[in-house]
């Protein structure tokens, strides 16, 4: 048999004899590469380290450094996860089992329930296999002998993915005596590298995603290279729980969800209205400030306007239902778009005229199935802060950097200073999904991408991840415990200046297509408030704190002292309340500590003669007593300066 050529990352080439795996490439070089190996990347695909080598090739052994790396070994332990099933629960039916972001799932078709007793025995089994150093095999098959092969074995589901995916020959694995898969791979070599893994939860999940499918149950659970990692993920996963806005949106009184009203549906209670007051008077402000004209569109209108733009073609099934009234079909708006394109087409527009800048702070209306919806992350009706541009091409770069500029000072004000940016692109239209010419598409992408660099913006690009209508950039922020946030969008579009057939005159007196971009900063108000609780963990800044400082008097007889530093405070523009309960002092302050208010100030007997006041932090600082005056002008500056942490 003749040699293979295998050439390594470094430029250099080895023969191998044919049939060689790069496992044992990977000894040659070195006795740690092998043991730190999960799999191998072969001329650009990922391969089972085992998998024997029948040409030249080129070959990158990949490790615990490599991010593809941690996908390959979730799914691995997806299949451990199926195996022990298998083995505790023979009876079970075996779905899909992917690796996701922070972990994996499989779905199964099982009479009985999961537990958490099951999870905790299954969770033991899993280390057992893992013990055992059970290899990953895979095998070749025939396309009809293999769906001979599972229907004998009962299992439909895996029968139903083998008539819809598999070519004429197929890959399966197997690990262990009774765990057997239709499955592309790779996987690690043995059971043995998998080493740190937790089962978490289990949940209702329809067969394909279809509520007209059978209801399986669906095992999640996370995997890491190391105990240290799993550890460090937990704890993470903890401190989010601490830190859910669903949770500290109820504790303190900022907003609720009924269930008269239906899901989905936010109700601000008073201490919500005020800090979404002071979220949307700043953007508002920025608006203007930055050459935007502050517009307001109908939260209904007629089905036909969402004809003409396509949302009845390309988006309905996330629409509310359409609306017989006695003059034609209405629609509850799903987004503002329709609405600025019809001011902008209301007048004609000279070349000098753009751009022109539409910014709203309007409500949309998305029909959401309620399995999906998540506190203020996911609702049915939410407040976007939308703007679109018209503009010349020649202006169009100019008019994203203002966008992405103004994306940055947006995250940074609100006290976020990590964040990244995702520059999506077609396909070249090979598929012929995405709407718009070749030359429009080059026109957009080199603009968007001349843009993020302009701006500095570290950039990843995301092929085939465009809009139907267009390129965008998504700005994404990393929040206090390492979590990214989708928020900010800047998106081209080719779709609707066609469909309205939209135009300025030029300076040549023709008629010419405006450019248009939609840019939301916020995302929404209420997706944007919600991460800011939990990147806060509640204790907003203090410009944006409903209540900025309580007074509280130590007894009745300070009342009256603790109502003039009221009355001073509120002169200087800061939110107060004074709590005159006959309650002891320290319970006054252990509440407005749990309520997250950033001052509190106590008055006994000194503070009322000094004309002063005993300064605490809801962090639990203590800054003793200082003038009233000077507490006002410090908590004043915070509040001007939008200081993220007083």
């Amino acid at each position: 048999m003749s040699d293979i050529h295998v050439t390594l990352p470094d430029g250099s080439s080895k023969a191998y004899p044919a049939g060689t795996t790069p496992l044992s490439v990977a000894q040659s070089i070195s006795k740690r590469l092998a043991e730190d190996a999960i799999v191998a990347r072969v001329n650009g695909d990922l391969w089972d380290l085992t998998r024997p080598l029948d040409g030249d090739v080129a070959l990158q052994i990949l490790t615990t450094k490599d991010p593809a790396s941690l996908e390959v070994y979730r799914h691995s332990t997806a299949h451990l996860l199926a195996a022990a099933v298998l083995e505790l629960y023979p009876e079970t039916k075996l779905g899909i089992g992917p690796p996701i972001e922070n972990g994996f799932y499989y779905d199964f078709d099982r009479p009985t329930t999961f537990t958490p007793e099951d999870l905790e025995k299954l969770e033991k089994k899993m280390a057992e296999l893992a013990a055992q150093d059970l290899p990953f095999e895979r095998k070749l098959m025939a396309k009809e002998e293999g769906l001979t092969k599972y229907r004998g074995m009962n299992e439909p589901m895996k029968v139903e993915l083998i008539e819809e995916r598999a070519g004429d020959i197929f890959s399966e694995y197997t690990l262990g005596p009774h765990f057997i898969d239709f499955c592309r791979g790779p996987h690690v070599p043995s059971s043995k590298r998998l080493k740190a893994f937790k089962l978490m939860t289990v949940a209702g999940a329809y067969w394909k995603g279809d509520a007209k499918n059978k209801q399986l149950q669906r095992i999640y659970g996370t995997a890491w290279f190391s105990d240290k990692e799993l550890k460090e993920y937990l704890d993470r996963l903890e401190e989010a729980k601490k830190r859910d806005h669903r949770k500290l949106g109820t504790e303190l009184g900022y907003l609720s969800i009924q269930e008269l009203a239906g899901p989905g549906l936010i109700f601000w209670h008073e201490k919500g209205g005020l800090v979404r007051k002071e979220m949307e008077d700043w953007m508002r402000e920025q608006y203007l400030k930055r050459g935007y004209s502050l517009v307001f569109t109908p939260h209904i209108m007629r089905k036909k306007l969402f004809e003409v733009s396509g949302h009845e073609e390309h988006y309905s099934e996330n629409m509310f239902d359409s609306m017989e009234l006695d003059d034609g079909d209405y629609r509850a708006k799903p987004m503002n778009c329709p609405g600025h394109i019809l001011i902008y087409a209301n007048d004609q527009h000279s070349y000098r005229d753009l751009p022109i800048r539409l910014g709203e702070l309007g409500v949309v209306h998305r029909y959401e199935k309620s399995g999906v919806l998540h506190g203020l992350l996911r609702v049915r009706a939410f407040c976007q802060d939308d703007a679109h541009i018209f503009c010349r091409p020649d202006q169009l770069v100019d008019e994203v950097v203002s966008c992405l500029e103004f994306a940055v000072d947006t995250l940074k004000t609100f006290g976020f200073d990590k964040y990244e940016a995702e520059l999506s692109t077609w396909d070249g239209g090979t598929s012929g999904k995405y709407d718009g010419s070749p030359e429009q598409w080059k026109m957009a992408e080199d603009a968007l991408a001349t843009a993020v660099e302009r701006v500095g913006l570290a950039v990843k690009t995301m092929p085939d991840e465009a809009a139907f209508y267009g390129p965008k950039i998504d700005v994404k922020l990393v929040d206090a415990i390492g979590r990214k946030w989708q928020l900010s969008t800047v998106q081209f579009d080719f779709n609707l200046p066609r469909r309205f057939d939209i135009t300025y005159i030029g300076e040549d007196g023709h008629k010419h297509q405006p450019v248009m971009v939609h840019r939301a900063l916020f995302g929404s108000v209420e997706r944007f408030f919600g991460i800011l609780l939990e990147h806060y963990a509640g204790a907003l800044p203090v410009w944006l704190s409903p209540v900025q400082a309580v007074v509280l008097p130590i007894t009745d007889r300070h009342v009256e002292y603790a109502k003039t530093v009221v009355a001073r405070l509120e002169a200087a523009n800061i939110r107060v309340k004074i709590d005159a309960r006959n309650e002891k002092v320290n319970l006054k302050i252990r509440e407005a500590q749990l309520q997250k208010v950033p001052f509190m100030l106590v008055i006994g007997d000194r503070e009322a003669e000094a004309d002063s006041v005993a300064v605490r932090t809801r962090r639990g600082g203590d800054l003793g007593a200082k003038p009233v005056a000077e507490v006002a002008a410090s908590i004043r500056k915070l509040i001007e300066d939008k200081t993220p942490v007083e």
